[in-house]
C-alpha cells in the first residue's frame, strides 16, 4: 500500500493507475518485483488530496520480497511517498446470516 498525492502536480487531474504502474517500473527498489492484479487508486475521503494505491506483488513463501519493500520511501515526482504492509484481502465476508 502507497500514500501519494490524488492530483497531479498542478493539476486537477486525478493520478491514474497507470501512471503509477509508470513510476514503479522506472523505480530501482522495485527492482525484481513482479506485480500480480491490478493497481487500485483509492482517495482517502472526498475532501483529501491523499489516495492509496493497492498493488499485490508476487512473493516466494518466505514474503522476503514484501518485507524489504515494507517503510521504504521513495520520489513521486516531487512528493516522497512510503510503503506500507497492509493486510490481504480474501473477498467479501458474507452476509452475517448467512454464515452458518
Amino acid at each position: 500500500m502507497l500514500d501519494i498525492s490524488y492530483l497531479l502536480e498542478n493539476s486537477s487531474t486525478p493520478i491514474s493507475a497507470n501512471l503509477v504502474k509508470r513510476i514503479i517500473k522506472n523505480n530501482h527498489i522495485f527492482n525484481n518485483i513482479v506485480i500480480v492484479s491490478r493497481l487500485r487508486v483509492i482517495k482517502v475521503s472526498p475532501k483529501s488530496d491523499i489516495a492509496i494505491i493497492w498493488l499485490n506483488i508476487w512473493n516466494i513463501q518466505s514474503g522476503f520480497k514484501a518485507k524489504d519493500l515494507i517503510n521504504q520511501y521513495f520520489n513521486v515526482k516531487s512528493y516522497i511517498t512510503t510503503i506500507y504492509n497492509a493486510n490481504m484481502n480474501l473477498g467479501v465476508p458474507p452476509y452475517k446470516n448467512c454464515w452458518k
